[in-house]
């Protein structure tokens, strides 16, 4: 008898300290100013300005990279241009190197191959053998 007597006072203390906890859970949490809302007008203009901005940015981005586009179009023209020039020349070199082309230009400053050649011997032992 005693319990189910006490059964009214145990539900009341649970009501209590159920709402005395809730109490304090609801004092924890900071309050969150007056409760104005951004607008959609604000959020409209905030997306806007930051879309244009990257177009903007992009816009640049795209241009720096025409120009670099442009820039080594033209350097390749340009390599080209003196590979075909040193081309040329290695091939005006080679020509005026060869031995037919040597021998007419000696001939033209007055110079005459040699009939009977003479050897220069650098190591003097080596000479000395060959006059013996």
């Amino acid at each position: 008898m005693a319990i189910t007597s006490l059964a009214p006072e145990i539900n009341r203390a649970k009501k209590s300290v159920v709402e005395k906890s809730s109490r304090a859970v609801l004092r924890l949490v900071p309050d969150m100013g007056t409760g104005e809302k951004a607008d959609n007008k604000t959020f409209i203009t905030f997306v806007s300005v930051v879309g244009a901005f990257g177009l903007l940015l992009l816009l640049g981005i795209n241009t720096l990279l025409a120009q670099g586009a442009f820039e080594l179009h033209r350097l390749q023209g340009q390599a080209t241009t003196l590979n075909d020039q040193r081309e040329a020349l290695v091939r005006q070199m080679a020509k005026a190197s060869s031995p037919e082309q040597v021998a007419a230009n000696a001939k033209k400053l007055g110079m005459v191959p040699s009939t009977n050649p003479r050897f220069l011997a650098v190591d003097p032992a080596a000479g000395a053998a060959a006059s013996k």
